[in-house]
Parts: C-alpha cells; structure tokens; sequence
C-alpha cells in the first residue's frame, strides 16, 4: 500500500496542516453549535453544502459541528482560522466572522469533491478525514479583476465568480465597470451613462490596431440593485467588491454620453469600437472635476470598499497640449504644463476620495507618479512594486507577465483568441512573487499583495472566462495565500483539485 499523504491536498496550502487517522461523518443527525457571532458562518456551510448534501445540519447546544468565535484568538488575524476534525466532533475556531468562512471553504475541500456539485449527490457518504488545521494568509490583498466594460456579463454570472474566488479563499473581486468600450454602472445623476455608453455598434476583431469589425453590436448595464446584492452576496462570503471607474482616461464611453466633458465639447464621439488605447479624454475643467465626484458619490453610495480604483494609467495627453483652455488650467495651477494636468487631476480626485474615508486606488505605470495618498497597483515592470513601496505607498503587486489572464496559456494553436503577447502558463503564475527580493522590511510590510487581471476584449462568454482563469488562478491563490510553495508540492495537490472544479463545472484549461 502507498504511504499515507501526511497533508491535506488543499488549495491554498494551509500554513499548518496534518491528516489524522480516522474521519468525521456528515449525516441527517449532524447538527450545529454555533457561538454568539458565527451565525452567518453556520449559514454559509448550510447554503454550500445543501445542493449537493440535502443535509439540514441544524443548530443544536449540543452540536458535534462547532462554530466558535474567541477574541483570544488574535494571533489569527482577520481571516486565520483553527480546524480540528475528530472522529466524533470538528471544531472551526477564529477571532473575527471571516476566518469562520475562510475555514468553511476548507471543510469544503477536505470533502469529497461531490459535495460541490450542484445536484444532489444522495449516495455519496460525506467523510471528513480527521485533521488538525491552522492556518493564516501571507497577504492581506488576494484579488482578482474581471472586466466587464468591454463585454459585458449577467449579474448572475458574477455571482458564480464571486464564488470561486471564495473556494479560493480570495477576498478582493475587483469590477473593471466603465471604460472606452462601455459604460456599465447606472448614475442616477448622469443616465446617459448607461443608456448610451452601454451600448457599442460594433466590436473589433483581430490583434490590436487591426480594423476589422464583427459587425456584433454589444451592450449591458447593471441595476444599482443587482450591485448592491452582489456587494452583499460577496461579502456573506467574506469578498470584498473593489469598483473601477476609469478616469481621466479610457473614458470614450462617458464621452459618448456627455461630450461636454472633454476637450472639444461640441464634438460627437461614438463609443468606441476599438481595442487598445484611445486619445480621446477628459478635460480639466470644473465641470468634469464634478461630475467625477457625482459619480464616485454614487459608487461610494453602492460599494462600502474602503478602496476605490479610479483607473488612472494609459492617459495620452495630446488633447490637452492642443486644448487652450487646458492650457490655462496648467499655468492657472503652476504646472509645468498641458503633461503635469494628469497627476494634477488624480491629486484632486484622490482628495476627495480620502475627504470620504476611502483609500484612492490607481494602476501604476512606473510606481513612482501617483500622488502619495494613492495605492498604487503596478502592473507594467516587477521593478515598480519596490519603487512604489520605497516611496511609501501601499502598493498591490499586478506584473501582466504573470497576473494577466487574458494572455494565452500555452502555444498551442488550438487555444482560444488571446491577448497578442507571449504566453502565460500556470508556472508563471505560480513562480511570480509579489514581494520585492532587495525590499527591506518595512518596504515589504507596504505589499499588500496580489491579483490576477482578466481584459475581456477576445473573451465573451462565461465558458471563456473560465477556462482562461482555471487553473491560473488557482495558482495566484495559492502564492498570495501560502507565499511560496514547491512546484512538485503545488503540482500534486492541483491534480486532487480538478476534480473539485469539475465538480463545479468548471471548464478549465487541461
């Protein structure tokens, strides 16, 4: 007989972790006692496991499954959590309602790999192996961003995402929601946002610059009430939802709707139908500083996310040196000129933001030109996270030759239209790691971690999205969650793991 795995085949690897002889059965006589606090807890694991179980898993003051909640217990951070599985009794202990969930999603995947499926699975006995689990994340920051303004995705399906990240034990679900190809957040105040930056005439096929078009119009919006429930619904499962609303550039969809706010207002603009990056942007007059805080009043409004992305890169400033009245505004403030307005009007938005209570977030080009108050999110150069956090900025760790899943991964011809660009493979992703080698330890407390990044300009369904994310970002999961872990080691229990995300219907890359 092979000799016993000592360790549980988990993604993310548990910090602490050891398989015991023996197992716990989950029956119709399993009941619940839940601690003051771990209600929503109890009521997670019910909702995960009822599909498949049909196990009513009651409450109980006597219960064999206990939830518990103790303060004394702060050595665990936010979201760590203890797990022990006895022959007779499992005990899941955390200081803090998060590290509950974080524990639940492990009793999931100690399971067999039934128990996530979404039809009932009555003749499967419900074994949990006997374990003494602790375990606590290495960063505080384990995102992933999906775009939904260049195609767009039901409510329903982000709901679906929002659930594989938390198997995942992921805790950022970062909403790409506007952009130059559509406008996808409704604005009480601003109507035309959606009613006519939500939708595009038609779509760009073919690499970047190329102009063929697919002749497909495309178009979608969200309710404020479907956003606000996805709020909620992430955050029963310990996600936060992190809202982009790009600015000052890759605004065409804005503009389309309210041509008034950029360099030459009486120009019709179209929303754009094009990848890449496009020249048309804000102005710098007061009129747009206002509605940018009209807007992000509403956002602010729909997502309580102590972070807002406000977008911030790829900026061209050809309008501005061209625009008289942009001009003016750089001399009126003492800038060097029409180029220096970019940081400017960031200072001015992340002022705000920070006047609410919340923390600016923008991506980073070179790590070093956002104003001070801003998180930077680097994603062009490995190099720029250490440059970041030298200059005292939190800063999220994003390299696109690791975090961006829209690139291909593997070269294979048969793999689905990508980004143009070399591969991203699973290895990539697993080797990259978000805290600078030469950063000292200040430097490297200033990492909050990483994410990984899916553009949607070649990738329109949900089937797509998944087998582009799976299993890359099993991998990122693992790195933010565990930091460092052996390939081999990685390796093995990726190969337990697919059978969960089958389970799931998952339609993951091979």
């Amino acid at each position: 007989m092979p000799a016993h795995h000592p360790e549980p085949d988990l993604v993310p690897r548990p910090a602490k972790a050891a398989l015991r002889p023996g197992h716990f059965t989950l029956d119709a006589g399993t009941t619940l006692r839940i601690s003051a606090g771990a209600e929503p807890a109890a009521d997670l694991l019910r909702t995960l496991l009822a599909p498949a179980t049909g196990l009513p898993l009651r409450p109980s003051h006597d219960g064999q499954f206990v939830l518990t909640l103790d303060p004394q217990l702060g050595g665990l951070g936010e979201e760590g959590y203890g797990l022990t599985v006895g022959p007779n009794a499992v005990l899941l202990r955390a200081a803090h309602l998060t590290g509950l969930l974080r524990g639940i999603q492990t009793v999931r995947q100690l399971l067999p790999a039934q128990a996530l499926s979404e039809t009932s699975q009555r003749r499967t006995r419900w074994l949990l192996p006997c374990a003494e689990i602790t375990d606590v994340p290495r960063h505080v920051w384990r995102g992933a961003m999906l775009d939904v303004a260049r195609h767009f995705q039901p409510v329903s399906y982000l709901r679906r995402y929002v659930d594989l990240l938390a198997l995942h034990k992921m805790n950022v679900f970062h909403l790409h929601l506007t952009d130059d190809q559509g406008w996808r957040m409704p604005v009480a105040a601003y109507p035309k946002l959606t009613e006519i930056g939500g939708h595009r005439a038609q779509s760009m096929k073919g690499p970047a610059g190329s102009d063929t078009y697919d002749g497909i119009p495309h178009e979608g919006a969200y309710t404020r009430a479907e956003l606000s429930a996805l709020v909620a619904y992430a955050a029963d499962r310990g996600i936060t939802v992190v809202p982009e609303i790009e600015m000052p550039g890759h605004v065409r969809a804005a503009l389309a709707a309210y041509p008034e706010l950029g360099n030459s207002p009486g120009r019709s603009l179209d929303v754009w139908t094009r990848w890449g990056v496009c020249d048309t942007v804000f102005g710098v007059h007061d009129q747009v500083l206002d509605f940018c805080r009209g807007v992000l009043e509403e956002v602010m409004d729909v997502f309580p996310s102590p972070h807002i992305h406000i977008g911030g890169e790829e900026c061209p400033t050809t309008e501005w040196t061209r625009s008289t009245a942009a001009r003016e505004r750089a001399a009126a403030e003492g800038l060097s000129g029409p180029e220096a307005l970019h940081g400017w009007f960031l200072g001015r938005i992340g002022d705000f933001l920070v006047r609410h209570g919340r923390h600016p977030l923008a991506w980073a080009e070179t790590g070093t030109e956002l104003p001070l108050d801003f998180t930077a999110m680097t994603w062009r150069d490995p190099g720029h996270t250490l440059a970041a956090a030298r200059r005292g900025h939190p800063v999220i760790s994003a390299y696109h030759r690791a975090t961006y899943l829209d690139y291909a991964q593997s070269a294979d011809p048969r793999e689905p239209q990508a980004q143009p660009g070399g591969v991203v493979d699973l290895r990539a992703v697993h080797g990259h790691d978000p805290l600078p080698e030469q950063a000292d330890a200040q430097e490297a407390a200033r990492v909050l971690g990483t994410q990984t990044q899916l553009w949607t300009e070649f990738v329109t369904t949900p089937a797509h999205i998944e087998y582009l994310t799976f299993p890359r970002l099993c991998a990122l999961a693992d790195r933010g969650w565990s930091g460092a872990t052996d390939w081999a080691d990685f390796e093995a229990r990726l190969d337990t793991h697919m059978e969960r995300l089958d389970a799931l219907d998952v339609r993951h890359h091979p």
